[in-house]
């Protein structure tokens, strides 16, 4: 399992949707307390939430590097603090919450190899921390890409990773 938070849910919950060997993606909150997780209190952006996908995994198909590429490469930006796209606040923070230690190691890694490479022009400002808990987004949140195809934030916001998925990594794109 790992939960990433990269701004809006929808986008990236449908990313790892279109994911092979992704069993489930659930959109949800991190990083609050249990009774500030709903989307009209962390929309106000001081619940200590951050909107966040819960992936499910087997990793006989898709190992948890393989999840983190996706998530730095399509997902999002890790590059824009406190927001992604016309989303601004630290609700949209870009954030691995961590399960292991083996997880801290190889996110912590993956950000320092790629700060190395200069892969971005600006440092990645992706937070690595640990996961106290995952709370599960309303029902209406969830496959939220799937039921507004024709939504305008849908079409400019979240469609362009899904296609950035299918060219970037086909061996890893499924249809959701």
């Amino acid at each position: 399992m790992a939960v990433l938070s990269g701004g809006c849910f929808w986008g990236v919950q449908a990313v790892y949707q279109h994911t092979r060997g992704v069993i489930s993606a659930t959109s949800g909150y991190t990083g609050g307390e249990a009774e500030t997780a709903h989307y009209e209190m962390v929309g106000g952006g001081n619940t200590g939430h951050a909107e966040s996908v819960k992936v499910v995994f087997d990793p006989s198909q898709i190992t948890y590097g393989q999840v983190l590429m996706i998530f730095f490469s399509v997902a999002h930006n890790p590059t824009e603090l406190d927001k992604q796209g016309p989303d601004w606040g630290p609700q949209y923070r870009s954030a691995v919450f961590f399960s292991s230690e083996e997880q801290k190691r190889i996110a912590q890694a993956y950000v320092a190899q790629l700060d190395a490479a200069k892969v971005y022009p600006q440092k990645i400002v992706t937070l690595v921390v640990p996961l106290k808990a995952f709370y599960p987004a309303e029902g209406y949140q969830q496959d939220y890409l799937k039921h507004h195809l024709d939504s305008p934030y849908i079409q400019i916001n979240d469609l362009p990773k899904i296609t950035g998925l299918k060219k970037q990594f086909p061996q890893l794109y499924r249809e959701y």
